[in-house]
């Protein structure tokens, strides 16, 4: 499996999650990948824009965001 790092990404539009925390210091930004050769949702940390991403199907993705809002 070949890595993938957001710098790969730069064909999408990233967008800040509403579930991130208040100020810039804790930020998730996500991408909606359906239009790509990926077909899924990307995430990845704003502070390291050209790191990794992760990719999530939209099922999986609807779950991490169930979870993480529960904390």
């Amino acid at each position: 499996m070949a890595s993938l790092s957001a710098a790969d990404l730069d064909e999408v539009e990233w967008r800040k999650s509403s579930h991130s925390g208040g100020g810039e210091s804790q930020c998730v930004e996500v991408a909606d990948l359906s239009a790509t050769r990926h077909s899924k949702i990307a995430i990845r940390d704003s502070k390291h824009a050209t790191g990794p991403a992760l990719l999530l199907s939209a099922s999986a993705f609807d779950a991490f965001v169930r979870l993480a809002s529960a904390y």
